[in-house]
Formats: structure tokens, C-alpha cells, sequence
């Protein structure tokens, strides 16, 4: 892939685009700028390709601190983009989908329940809670994403931990009185409070 093997790339595409695409997912809290962002990624990987350390092990944690950087720049000019259209005239309403799309709004609904409890982390927290948790790096993977040393990875992730168990707890049961009932969840998904719990805990190997 460092001489510009297209198929190479496209090897590396096909075995972590999944990856990008559920990170972005939870750094943006948006299906559609996930998608964006995952397309970014992968250009700027392209891109920069001769920067990957041919002794090196795992591309992984590479692509997802290149997907931190361009989901943190999609934050920032959500604002911008946001005042743009609410400068413009109110578009026609569309067709109806609801029932065609059901399962994509169910995903977007868990979406806004994560973004809602993570947003009111830091975002160097939210960065490292997505790569160390959800994306099972390890300590050492994420500082190298982040560009930051392995001992600011540990202290951000346990402030995280912390103060998620806390919210998550909150935020959970507002829900839960809400609706009258639990949460769906998909398959094979960590759900509820027990997301957060399983964060490590200082004493494990990330």
C-alpha cells in the first residue's frame, strides 16, 4: 500500500471500513456524517499512506486516529453548517418513509441515547472512551491514535468512567420512565447500564 498498491488499499478498505464507520457512529452520534467521515478517512489514509511504518503491526488504530481528527473537525463546523441552513428558506416536505426506514431511525434513536449521555464528557474523554472502549484498543494503541502519552490516555479514560457510571444511571432511567419499558436492543449489542460498566478499570491491561 506505501508504493501505491490499489488493491492493496483496497484490501485495507475491506477489512476495517466497518471498524471507521461504527467509531465515527459514536463520535458524531449521526449515521450520515459517519459515512462522511469514514469517506474522509480513508482519502486522507490514501493520501498519507507512506507514513505507515512498514515494520508495524496493526493498521487499525492508525485509521482511527486519523477518523478522531476528522470527526472532531465535523464538530466543529456543525455549528456553522447549522446557522447556514437555518438561514434558508423551509424546504418542501417530503414523501413519508417512516416504515421503509424504521430500523435505521431505531439506530438512530440509540445514536442520540449515547451522544446524549457522552456529550456531556470532555471530548479528549469522549475521543479516548470510544478508541480504549468500544474500538478494544489498548492503552498504548490509543495514545498512538491521539498523539498523546499512554499515562493521559489512563487518566482521561478513568475520569470518563467515573462520570459516565453516574450518568448513564440517570439517563437510563428517564428513559425507563418514559416509556414504560426497556430499551430494544439490537443483537449482540452492550446495552444499557452495562455498557458502561464494563469499562476497564485501572488495574487491567488497557
Amino acid at each position: 500500500m506505501r508504493a501505491g498498491d490499489r488493491e492493496a488499499f483496497g484490501g485495507l478498505y475491506d477489512r476495517y471500513a466497518k471498524s471507521v464507520h461504527s467509531h465515527a457512529c459514536r463520535l458524531t452520534g449521526d449515521l450520515s456524517a459517519a459515512e462522511d467521515v469514514m469517506s474522509e478517512t480513508f482519502l486522507a489514509a490514501w493520501r498519507t499512506r507512506e507514513q505507515i511504518d512498514p515494520e508495524g503491526g496493526s493498521l487499525r488504530p492508525w485509521l482511527l486516529g486519523i477518523a478522531t481528527n476528522k470527526a472532531r473537525n465535523h464538530r466543529r463546523g456543525a455549528g456553522r453548517r447549522l446557522a447556514f441552513l437555518a438561514r434558508q428558506p423551509k424546504p418542501k416536505e417530503a414523501e413519508d418513509f417512516a416504515e421503509a426506514s424504521a430500523e435505521r431511525l431505531d439506530h438512530q434513536r440509540e445514536l442520540a441515547a449515547v451522544r446524549a449521555v457522552l456529550d456531556r464528557l470532555r471530548q479528549p474523554e469522549r475521543e479516548v472512551l470510544a478508541l480504549c472502549v468500544w474500538a478494544g484498543l489498548d492503552y498504548a494503541q490509543a495514545a498512538d491514535a491521539l498523539g498523546v502519552p499512554v499515562g493521559t490516555v489512563r487518566s482521561r479514560l478513568s475520569r470518563a468512567r467515573t462520570r459516565l457510571r453516574g450518568l448513564a444511571g440517570e439517563h437510563l432511567e428517564r428513559e425507563r420512565k418514559g416509556s414504560g419499558r426497556e430499551p430494544r436492543r439490537s443483537r449482540g449489542e452492550v446495552g444499557g447500564r452495562a455498557a458502561f460498566v464494563v469499562l476497564p478499570g485501572e488495574g487491567g491491561s488497557r
